[in-house]
């Protein structure tokens, strides 16, 4: 006999007790399986009037047929429902468990069977990742082994309580799950991932904290495959599996689990097919059908007191030996409760009569059994029965918070098993030449474009059946690359079918490691990885445990620090990965890009939003557009809106480029200046003609820095330079040439050169432009022009060669440059004006403000183009007081200094560079008057915002091209859009 003195209960209850746990928040919480009383299942006893009520009612065979629950399908016809209504209100049959379907389809059946039935029945599923199990369109949530991986298993509670809602509203009261089996063989064909791994106490916790989900909730769990299925290497549906283990090893490993859910409160347990020697020899004897095992092991010395199910009758491992009828009798003989998967319900109750009659089980015994049923029933909610109602049935089976509560999981099973030097999360950037090979999928997989959002990715593809033949070339040209990431896809969930790494993808990545740096992503069952030698093992390696969107979606942030990791693996796959190895990460270094749940907020409350900006693309505002929501440094909203034009010829993409105008001024310039402070170099109260010697003694030499980038030097908003050049044909040619030579290198259009010495010119009629002397604030472009000249000067690089190799390369922004032409296709950038005025062409990839094409498309104060989630990054890295990715840009003070309201007390709200909220609601301002004072951003004459807010840690951008086709065209202000959206986000956080 087996006495177990340590019990457990989670401290699940007691933590819903006071409040419950938010999925959005749940990293804030730990559950622990502890030692304290025993407690029984929570349906015992329940309902004791209504149980009589309904025992008195039923005559013996009747009483019989309570204990059967049979197959049904929503996905076969009109024969089968007559079938199962023949057997419901002739033989009145306890149960169904619903197999391969749809909901709404089975909602219905489940309505038309109940409304036949006598007793209510009770109707269960194999929901082991949810309904997604059996039924389509319905939420699958990750596989047990997945979840093994965890570390936090209030995760694993608020599953079993996600699904029990799912569950409840379908109409289903047990769900066979979870699978407590200990899975310690690699070969297991049945079990394998559907285990929570080979550490029995893991396997405990989790079954506990799953379970307690579910009954919380009213929908009883079911532990499964009792006494073990973990090592076997046969498969119970098609035979019977042999374990030879000796009744000690049985007692202390596989029994462990099911011990444990039984003391937290168990509600019923699933009887395997196996055949096990040392519990029962009676030759050809499934556990399933020995009274050693079901009467004697679980139900005494266990103690168990819940329902008791067979797994299914029908299944080899039992129908193999035994006949319809007769094994029904044999299982109701050993001990089980309820009669799984009958295959002939008449027959089975007339021997089940005739063993009555025999004396080989008692009336009352049955009778006992059927009211354990019937307290169940009760519990479950059955006394009360109402039909389910079919409207709304896709939504609430489908809500944010599964998808929330899935990502939650997933994120939270990635298993770093290798980490050489540190290597993950990925840093400093701009030293890195990246390359991601995709082993079985699609070239620009949900993976590769998830990389692509922190940094610039060539990618390849390649099939396993083409490795070999492709090596060769694969390591030459991956070679140039000093990081290659390798992902591997399309795998088999059981080992029997070589699933994941084989020996091709092991010979490749010992030839590239022995070349370039490696980082491996398995999208795959975690015992795949016996297949990688140390010489094959990668600097970095990550598993991902199953190739679904939202893995390849969060191992590519996690990669990038993005996300944490802290899984570890839940299993033993060779020496080289051992059970609990694991890495964490975490540190967050990047923004995330996740879900509006995740912040608390519903998908439904941000449509406000889309309806906005589908009005303004309706009402001609803007032909399309960008936007991105981020706080607390995750982007929960992320869209891209109509179209490049108004033609509608291309939609546009989140990767889509904008010319961004004015927010250059802090996107470049401002980030420019910045470093330059850090660096000691810029002092902002000293003069221009510190800077520049040549404007000593002009009326421009005093100025200060502050001042200028205050916008209060007194400087006129803009000069139109382009004007002077184009008054007839001959004085254009002057200026201009059709081909770039040394004369004219400055591309201002398609087919459009500037001279070489014109941009001296453009500096020389700022120089002795008039000054106001009052030095009251007013925007000015001109100060931008000077800070281009400065930066220059002081680094002897071109602006934008300075910006990129200190800021934007570095930090991954793969998707911001100057004069993106020259390393983009047209394609991918939206166009702005079409001007028939100074270029006389559509403005198409070239920057929209003339002053800065006539330098050459690179210009303090106009010239960067990029999408929202590069520019969000800046934005983050601003929030972040001048870090990013890991890595100090520029100092914490700096950026506090710049951000402040420079001149309040003389009316003017800006901070250096940056613009600021205008307070005084009476005035016209840049945002909604719902941002806080130390808010900051900039805006941009072609319909773009960007706008950080540290009081609420939340940045909000705005990309649009509302100058096409004409620059006039003043409606995206005059509807108000950016402040309207930046209003509705305020509302929502």
């Amino acid at each position: 006999m087996i006495t177990y003195t340590s019990k457990i209960l989670p401290l699940i209850f007691l933590v819903f007790a006071f409040g419950g746990i938010h999925i959005s928040n749940v990293e804030n919480h730990q559950i622990n399986a502890l030692d304290s009383v025993k407690i029984d299942p929570p349906f015992l006893n329940s309902g004791e009037k209504w149980v009589d009520s309904v025992m008195k009612q039923l005559s013996v065979d009747q009483r019989i047929a309570q204990l059967f629950m049979v197959a049904a399908y929503s996905n076969k016809g009109k024969t089968h429902e007559d079938e199962i209504l023949k057997l419901i209100k002739e033989q009145h049959i306890g149960g169904l468990i619903f197999m391969q379907g749809g909901p709404v389809r089975q909602a219905k059946l489940t309505n038309t069977y109940q409304q036949a039935a006598k007793v209510p029945l009770m109707i269960s599923i194999d929901g082991e990742w949810g309904l997604a199990m059996r039924l389509d369109s319905t939420v699958s949530f990750p596989k047990q082994m997945t979840l093994g991986a965890i570390q936090n298993d209030t995760l694993i509670y608020l599953m079993g309580s996600e699904i029990a809602k799912h569950c409840k509203r379908i109409g289903i009261h047990v769900n066979f799950a979870p699978v407590v089996d200990v899975n310690n063989n690699a070969a297991n064909p049945v079990i394998n991932m559907r285990s929570f791994g080979e550490d029995k106490y893991n396997v405990a916790r989790k079954g506990i904290a799953y379970l307690r989900g579910m009954q919380d909730l009213k929908v009883l769990a079911n532990a499964k495959h009792f006494p073990g299925h973990g090592d076997t290497d046969a498969d119970s549906h098609k035979s019977l599996p042999i374990i030879k283990h000796n009744r000690a090893r049985i007692d202390s490993l596989e029994l462990y689990p099911f011990v444990k859910t039984i003391d937290a409160g168990l509600g019923s347990m699933m009887v395997a097919h196996l055949f096990i020697p040392s519990l029962d020899k009676t030759p050809n004897t499934a556990t399933t059908l020995s009274p050693k095992v079901v009467n004697k092991l679980l139900k005494d010395s266990l103690g168990f007191k819940g329902l008791v199910f067979t797994d299914a009758l029908n299944m080899k491992g039992v129908s193999a030996y035994n006949t319809p009828g007769m094994v029904d009798v044999k299982a109701l003989l050993a001990g089980n409760d309820v009669l799984l998967f009958a295959e002939n319900v008449p027959l089975a109750i007339a021997e089940i009569k005739k063993a009555i009659v025999k004396g080989d089980i008692s009336q009352e015994e049955v009778d006992s059994r059927c009211k354990k049923i019937l307290h169940a029933k009760h519990w479950a909610g059955l006394s009360q029965y109402k039909p389910i109602e079919t409207k709304g049935l896709y939504k609430d089976l489908n809500p944010g918070t599964s998808t929330l509560l899935l990502r939650k999981l997933t994120e939270a099973s990635l298993t770093i098993t290798h980490n050489r030097e540190s290597l993950l999360p990925l840093k400093n950037l701009d030293t890195l030449r990246i390359a991601s090979l995709v082993i079985d999928d699609k070239l620009n997989n949900v993976f590769q474009k998830n990389l692509s959002n922190y940094a610039p990715i060539k990618k390849f593809n390649v099939s396993k059946d083409e490795l070999t033949a492709k090596q060769s070339q694969l390591v030459k040209e991956l070679s140039a690359y000093n990081l290659v990431i390798v992902s591997v896809h399309n795998t088999k969930r059981s080992m029997s079918k070589n699933a994941g790494v084989n020996q091709q993808i092991s010979l490749l990545m010992n030839a590239l490691n022995e070349k370039t740096n490696t980082v491996m992503v398995l999208f795959a069952n975690p015992y795949s990885l016996e297949k990688l030698d140390s010489a094959s093992v990668p600097n970095a390696l990550m598993v991902a445990y199953e190739d679904r969107e939202v893995s390849q979606e969060l191992s590519a942030q996690a990669i990038f620090g993005a996300i944490k990791a802290n899984g570890k693996l839940p299993i033993t796959a060779s020496p080289e990965f051992k059970s609990g190895m694991g890495e964490a990460i975490g540190e967050v270094i990047r923004l995330k890009f996740t879900i509006p749940e995740e912040l608390g907020i519903t998908e439904k409350k941000l449509n406000r939003i889309d309806s906005i900006a589908m009005d303004a693309i309706t009402k001609g505002a803007t032909p399309g557009c960008q936007i991105l929501i981020a706080k607390d440094g995750k982007v929960f909203y992320h869209k891209a809106f109509g179209h490049h034009t108004y033609e509608k010829k291309q939609e546009v993409l989140l990767t889509d480029l904008y010319d961004v105008a004015s927010i250059t001024k802090i996107a470049a310039s401002t980030l420019a200046i910045m470093r330059l402070t850090d660096e000691g170099f810029i002092d902002l109260d000293k003069k221009i003609a510190d800077y520049i010697p040549i404007l000593a003694g002009s009326n421009k030499g005093e100025i200060r820095l502050r001042d200028l980038l205050a916008h209060q030097a007194g400087l006129v908003a803009w000069i139109p330079f382009y004007k002077r050049t184009i008054v007839t044909d001959e004085i254009k040619k002057k200026y201009y040439s059709k081909e770039k030579t040394d004369e004219f290198p400055y591309q201002v259009a398609e087919g459009m050169y500037m001279r070489k010495d014109y941009p001296d010119s453009m500096m020389a009629v700022i120089a002795t432009s008039t000054l106001n002397p009052k030095r009251e604030y007013k925007y000015s472009d001109l100060g931008y022009y000077f800070f281009k000249y400065i930066i220059e000067l002081h680094t002897n690089q071109t602006f934008d060669d300075y910006l990129t190799n200190n800021i934007y390369r570095p930090m991954g922004l793969s998707r911001t440059a100057f004069n993106p032409r020259n390393s983009f296709e047209l394609s991918e950038i939206v166009p702005t004006e079409k001007d028939d005025t100074f270029r006389r062409q559509l403005i198409h990839g070239f920057v929209h403000d003339q002053g800065a094409a006539m330098l050459g498309g690179v210009a303090g104060h106009a010239g960067v183009f990029t999408n929202a989630s590069d520019l969000a990054a800046i934005m983050q890295m601003l929030l972040n007081k001048g870090h990013y990715g890991g890595v100090r840009y520029i100092s914490k003070a700096t950026i506090e200094e710049f951000t402040r309201c420079q001149f309040c007390e003389f009316k003017n709200r800006r901070g250096l560079g940056f613009d600021k909220p205008e307070m005084d609601y009476k005035k016209i301002g840049p945002t909604c008057q719902c941002v806080s004072a130390m808010s900051f951003g900039h805006t941009g004459f072609t319909g773009t915002m960007t706008w950080a807010d540290p009081d609420k840690n939340l940045i909000y951008i705005f990309l649009s091209n509302r100058v096409y086709p004409d620059a006039e065209n003043k409606k995206l202000n005059n509807l108000s859009v950016r402040p309207k959206i930046q209003e509705i986000i305020y509302e929502l956080i």
